[in-house]
């Protein structure tokens, strides 16, 4: 952490005790709204796709942390989390097609990620 510590940090960057519970709050959203959807029958494809798409996003989300903190890139991670805030979007879309409730429990998540890659971004900026 040493290497983050000493990163120059935006105005609006949030306290590092914050990170841990908002993100156990959004991971317990995703997969209930993951259930929702899930729920809505396996063996329909428009049901498939909204969940690899979910995996998708998901994946996108888990090699954020390692690209920033791992290889300490702001740069890569940027990249990453552009295409992770996509990803979210259509995954928002898709669920949205099958259960309105799956996809309004992404939305706080999807604020979220927006938030984040202002910081991602201000800090690649700023240092």
């Amino acid at each position: 952490m040493e290497w983050y510590d000493a990163l120059i940090k935006p105005a609006l960057n949030p306290p590092s005790w914050i990170f841990s519970p908002v993100w156990t709050v959004l991971y317990i959203m995703m997969a209930v709204s993951a259930f929702l959807v899930w729920k809505q029958g396996w063996k329909r494809k428009e049901v498939r796709i909204a969940l690899a798409m979910f995996g998708v996003q998901l994946a996108l989300n888990l090699i954020w942390s390692p690209l920033f903190f791992g290889l300490q890139n702001p740069l890569l991670a940027l990249v990453d989390i552009i295409l992770l805030l996509a990803a979210i979007i259509w995954t928002v879309i898709l669920f949205y097609k099958l259960s309105r409730p799956a996809a309004y429990l992404l939305i706080p998540y999807l604020i979220w990620v927006s938030f984040a890659t202002y910081l991602n971004a201000a800090i690649w900026w700023l240092n």
